[in-house]
């Protein structure tokens, strides 16, 4: 009897009349008419006891357990059978999506990425679409109708896909109860990312089978169960499922508007690097409103038209296809149009006039307003005005809303002109219709009249305000009383006769005014044309070093005395900025700056320095291999083109005399050799003097080589025993013997004097450079038996992959600093979990680290995170290579260490050789941290559990013997029972155990 079996049988048994059960997805296989009752009652509108589980749920059962993988006699991973209770199932799935009648809307939402792509792809499967052509290459018009309908609904949610994937997700904090999945949900994003990867690569063949589409007249047919049940009895044969009556029928009309939203979709999304596509995004969705308004029923068109209506005007803004005069045009498309051709007083009646009407959210109102500030920033003049009167129509708009007001609008009350404040009075008033303002508008506007009268120290302005017809009207007389006599005091009596001081914008500007403005402009600007001007301006005023206005400017200090001794001022002051700037760029990872910043350097230098052209040509080198790199450290996995690396090669093999050269440039250039495994240039092409002159370089090769020559231990004993020698002297002392005062001779140990090619910390920072699986193994296989020889405990030892590559003996031993090595090995493995914490091997090793250090918990932990990694969060069984028993005694210590006794009994039964002495000594002990009697149902060893009850009854501990004796009394742990079926009990144990386990450790 199966588990869901058995536990339904449980239910019933109990007489408990509480929920109605919930239908089994292995129900369905035995009754073939189950399903259709099923989906009947889950219709809207129709009454039933239950509708559990819910069409969507189904189809996740059907598919979940149709690729279930299986475990043959050996515990081997098989993948999926291809057998009738399988194809049944995914058959199941399609019904139920026919069901729905394939709405892609409904079927998103509910269903994830990968498991939607495996229900359309079986769709293909039973449609009979010929296996191994591209769709691209079929003739829908030649197909069979429902064959045609297949292809068309899988590349409609390929393009869908793709769109959905680019719209930004908040992501869900897990809860305590959802930690324990983090790594189930981590390998559903792998595969999510995977299919991505393949559906954006063939986003252009999609496109080309719908827009295919578009050209058939012909009405479309879709399966329905009645189409499946005809393929499922194979009467296919008389042609039926193929003929044009079969099938839900989708009007030509209905599939081209649907097909036409889509295509507009994904065409938009294109518009963000090719601006060409929203003029075709543009036209798709014309004709999908056109579709809709010929449409009498749209039964089986489903879009958002509200979705649709924001495409649409967006379109309309970015081809720039508005009329601002056409009254049918929305009020941002008017705004866009107003601003494209430069009207910018019409742009300011426009806010005006929507303060009035407020159909403008306010976020909209203010990019605009950020939009121009941007463009004043970068050096576009005439704008500052403009700028100006937008803030203060936002600020009247805020005002009539009760809003707080904007830190830029109170810095314009700093010191306004009476132009501003003139200005500042019509809006408010020009704002304010009588007959459509209403009493809380009115209130707000009366508090805004009264904060410029209290915000303005000269009383001239104050005048302006308490002059205007908006103060008489809105304030109350109470109110104007007390501001009078506020005024009065702030500045004794207003004199209305005094002409008005000259604001601070009108004096004119002083040439130290300027310098300290240009020199701010100099600081903000990233653009080479910009910064030129500026320093050519502040060079016509004063004469003096400017590379010196930020003291954050650097370059480095191998360039530093060229760039200085060049003559002329100007030059030195731009060159030694726009580097300063670009590397500056290039640490924030803003490459594309840094391009333009550099090669404005290359171009300058080019004119009278060979040598400071080649620093240039090197230091652009760099940018492009940590983008590069960066790019990669970020999921790219596209291969460095064949220039870059050519251009590596050349800086590797470069001997120029008296070049400057920053050793950072070599450094990476070998990390970005060995990350992109370039290992024969690196073991067979790199001249034989540029190994012995560059440690990096002969530290690279000796890497190459040991990885290249990798698994086989014996061929590559040779080329690890080099490595292993020059990491054993990176990681080694000076030593010199000094007497003591007894006579006695001791050792004195130089940790700062290096005797390796490299300092133990440039090698420590060169290897975080390395991102290669291969190579970080490799180094991790190799600290850790250099770290098991100098500490020499054979108990504790730390394992890895590959350690019989490695010399067994040390002859200087004495020499090697033991806390470097330990301290190394640690970085090392933490540094490669932060780029993969996946990796199983590593995980076992770091285990490893805390378990000799006696970190029993953080040890467990990484266990069975390594475990977990594996077996899908142990739905698998994990594999004897991990688990190995080694580990698994690991783990008793530890739960043994951590007084889990409970825990040390069933991790023993999990040895090939049940170690019942162990088990029997843990439960022994009465005082266990851990859930004792409720992980009794995790043990399937009988001898362990009838010792459970001896122990339990010797105690007088009933209620504990009454539990044994239930786990012990199960059926499918007789011992008469089947070989394969008391391994199945125990399998399904296992697995239930170790997520427990890692519920509560992780």
């Amino acid at each position: 009897m199966s588990a869901e079996a058995a536990d339904r049988v449980a239910v019933v048994a109990t007489g408990r009349p509480s929920t109605p059960l919930q239908t089994s997805w292995f129900e369905f296989l035995l009754d073939g008419s189950l399903l259709e009752t099923h989906l009947r009652k889950s219709d809207p509108g129709q009454l039933a006891v239950t509708t559990d589980p819910l069409p969507l749920q189904l189809i996740i059962q059907f598919l979940e357990q149709a690729s279930k993988p299986s475990v043959n006699e050996q515990n081997q991973v098989q993948p999926p059978a291809d057998n009738r209770r399988n194809r049944t199932l995914k058959l199941l799935a399609l019904k139920v999506a026919a069901h729905m009648k394939w709405d892609l809307d409904v079927l998103e939402k509910g269903l994830t990425i990968p498991v939607l792509n495996m229900l359309l792809n079986e769709l293909l499967c039973v449609s009979k679409v010929p296996p191994g052509v591209k769709h691209v290459d079929l003739d829908l018009s030649t197909l069979p109708p429902t064959t045609a309908m297949a292809v068309i609904i899988y590349n409609r949610w390929a393009i869908r896909t793709i769109v959905l994937s680019s719209f930004p997700e908040k992501q869900t904090k897990p809860g305590p109860h959802q930690m324990n999945m983090l790594s189930v949900v981590q390998q559903e994003k792998e595969m999510t990312d995977n299919i991505l990867a393949v559906l954006k690569e063939q986003a252009a063949d999609s496109i080309s089978v719908l827009e295919g589409a578009l050209c058939l007249k012909k009405d479309f047919y879709v399966h329905t169960l009645r189409t499946l049940d005809l393929l499922a009895a194979d009467a296919a044969a008389n042609g039926e499922t193929e003929s044009s009556t079969a099938g839900l029928c989708i009007s030509a009309d209905e599939l081209h508007c649907q097909v036409h939203y889509d295509l507009g979709g994904i065409f938009f999304q294109r518009g963000c690097t090719d601006q060409s596509a929203f003029q075709k995004a543009k036209g798709h969705f014309r004709q999908t409103k056109e579709l809709l308004k010929k449409l009498d029923l749209t039964v089986h068109v489903h879009l958002d038209e509200k979705r649709l209506a924001g495409y649409w005007n967006a379109c309309k803004a970015l081809t720039g296809d508005c009329d601002p005069s056409d009254s049918q045009t929305s009020p941002y498309d008017q705004i866009n149009s107003l601003i494209r051709v430069n009207n910018y007083q019409a742009v300011i009646n426009a806010f005006i006039r929507d303060n009035v009407t407020r159909s403008l959210p306010n976020n909209f109102r203010r990019s605009v307003l950020r939009e121009f500030l941007y463009k004043v920033q970068q050096g576009e003049t005439g704008l500052d005005e403009f700028c100006q009167k937008l803030c203060v129509c936002n600020a009247v708009r805020d005002a009539l809303e009760g809003e707080i007001h904007s830190v830029r609008f109170l810095q314009l009350l700093h010191r306004p002109s009476k132009r501003v404040v003139d200005f500042i009075l019509e809006v408010a008033t020009r704002s304010l219709e009588k007959d459509r303002s209403t009493e809380t508008s009115r209130r707000n506007m009366a508090n805004f009249i009264k904060t410029l009268c209290e915000s303005f120290d000269d009383q001239t302005l104050v005048f302006v305000v308490v002059s205007h017809k908006l103060f008489m009207e809105l304030l109350r007389e109470e109110e104007k009383k007390v501001l009078v006599e506020q005024m009065r005091k702030k500045s004794g009596p207003i004199n209305l006769i005094a002409k008005p001081l000259p604001s601070f914008y009108d004096i004119p500007a002083s040439p130290s005014v300027n310098i300290g403005q240009l020199e701010q402009q100099l600081i903000l600007s990233l653009e080479p044309r910009r910064i030129r001007q500026i320093l050519i301006e502040l060079h016509g005023i004063a004469e003096r070093p400017y590379w010196r206005v930020n003291s954050k400017w650097e370059v480095p200090p191998d360039y530093i005395n060229v760039i200085l001794a060049i003559k002329d001022n100007l030059t030195k002051d731009l060159l030694y900025i726009l580097l300063s700037k670009g590397l500056h760029c290039i640490s924030i990872k803003d490459f594309a700056h840094a391009r333009q910043l550099f090669s404005a350097c290359l171009e300058l230098v080019t004119e009278f320095s060979p040598k400071l052209r080649q620093v240039m040509l090197n230091e652009m080198l760099l940018l492009e291999v940590r983008a590069h790199e960066t790019m990669a450290a970020e999921g790219s996995k596209e291969r460095p083109p064949p220039d870059l690396v050519s251009r590596v090669r050349g800086y590797l093999e470069m001997r120029i005399h008296d070049l400057p050269l920053r050793q950072v440039v070599g450094e990476e250039c070998v990390a970005f050799m060995l990350n992109w495994r370039e290992n024969d240039y690196l073991t067979l092409q790199v001249p034989p003097s540029l190994v012995m002159n560059n440690p990096y370089i002969k530290l690279g090769q000796l890497l190459a080589s040991t990885c290249k020559e990798l698994p086989g231990p014996k061929e590559c004993r040779r080329t690890a025993k080099e490595l292993w020698e020059v990491v054993v002297q990176i990681c080694s002392v000076s030593i010199q013997h000094k007497r003591n005062n007894d006579g006695r001779v001791g050792l004195i140990k130089h940790r700062e004097s290096s005797m390796g090619i490299l300092p133990r910390s440039k090698f420590i920072t060169f290897v975080k450079k390395l991102r290669e699986p291969l190579v970080l193994t490799t180094l991790i296989s190799l600290f850790v038996r250099l770290h098991s020889l100098v500490r020499d405990d054979i108990v504790n030892e730390v394992t890895a992959e590959h350690l019989s590559i490695w010399p067994s003996s040390l002859p200087n031993i004495q020499a090697v600093d033991v806390e470097a090595v330990a301290v190394t090995v640690k970085e090392l493995v933490s540094y490669a979990l932060i780029l993969n914490h996946n990796n199983q091997s590593w995980l076992i090793t770091q285990a490893d680290i805390y378990f000799v250090t006696n970190q029993y918990s953080a040890a467990l932990n990484l266990y069975l995170m390594a475990g977990a990694v594996c077996s899908d969060f142990f739905t698998k069984v994990v594999a004897p290579d991990v688990y190995t028993d080694q580990v698994l005694k690991r783990m008793i210590k530890c739960c043994s260490m951590m007084n889990c006794h409970t825990q040390v009994a069933v991790l023993c039964q999990f040895l090939r050789e049940v170690d019942y002495m162990t088990a029997f000594k843990a439960l022994q002990e009465q005082t266990s941290h851990d859930a004792m009697d409720s992980l009794y149902d995790y043990i399937w060893d009988v001898t362990i559990l009838e010792y459970l009850t001896y122990i339990h009854q010797k105690r007088g501990e009933a209620e504990k013997r009454q539990i044994a004796i239930k786990a012990i009394g199960q059926t499918e742990l007789n011992t008469s029972n089947p070989e394969e079926v008391l391994q199945l009990a125990a399998q399904k144990r296992k697995k239930r155990f170790l997520q427990a386990m890692a519920k509560l450790y992780f």
